[in-house]
């Protein structure tokens, strides 16, 4: 009985796990492997977001009032801290010290096409909308959030590799970035909230690596 259970238990997770393995495949292996330029890459991440949550029955609810207020509050504090961070002398130091890396669009196309829709929809769709409540289902909340987090943290491999960037601190920080954004997620009922302070994250860097490259 035990070993039939165990079976049982074992066939109905495979769906899980392959939804588990399917997205750092896609980021590490697949979509490099298709030689695309950065908007060619947009759009298959968005082709591959919107299969993956049709698919799987992603859940993300964005026209949710509360998670846009959760959003916006979370953002509004992050800005505000960052922006606090630019006045002072040694980080505007060590921002323009910072290789700078050399995009292959325009910053303005970068900032307003390619974090929102290539960046923050496909991972927050993929990640928060749609596999989280698969493995929450499956194996339970807890296990999901950390599951979730560290195939979160995987798919910024390849992307690591080819900016320069150091591996395994990526991953790290990219796997707490994303249970913080799996527990935005639950508590709001709704991928608008960390969809919000995911695109201030991303857009803030990115617009005050511009700022203080072009003013330093």
């Amino acid at each position: 009985m035990s070993r039939r259970f165990s079976r049982g238990h074992a066939i109905r997770s495979l769906p899980a796990v392959a939804a588990l393995i399917a997205p750092p495949l896609w980021n590490n292996r697949i979509a490099p492997a298709l030689g695309l330029g950065r908007r060619g890459r947009t759009l298959a991440h968005l082709g591959f977001a919107a299969g993956y949550a049709a698919i799987l029955g992603g859940r993300p609810n964005w026209r949710s009032t509360e998670g846009v207020r959760v959003g916006l509050t979370v953002s509004s504090v992050l800005a505000t801290g960052a922006a606090a961070a630019l006045a002072v002398a040694p980080v505007r130091s060590a921002l323009i010290e910072t290789p700078a890396r050399v995009p292959e669009v325009s910053p303005a196309e970068w900032i307003a096409v390619h974090i929102p829709f290539g960046t923050v929809l496909v991972e927050e769709l993929v990640f928060r909308a749609t596999l989280d409540p698969l493995l929450a289902d499956r194996f339970g909340p807890r296990p999901a959030l950390f599951l979730g987090a560290a195939a979160f943290g995987l798919w910024h491999v390849h992307p690591a590799r080819s900016a320069g960037d150091p591996v395994i601190p990526t991953v790290v920080a990219t796997t707490a970035a994303g249970a913080l954004f799996t527990l935005l997620n639950r508590y709001a009922h709704s991928t608008a909230a960390p969809a919000l302070l995911h695109l201030t994250l991303d857009a803030t860097g990115a617009v005050i690596a511009t700022l203080v490259r072009l003013g330093g």
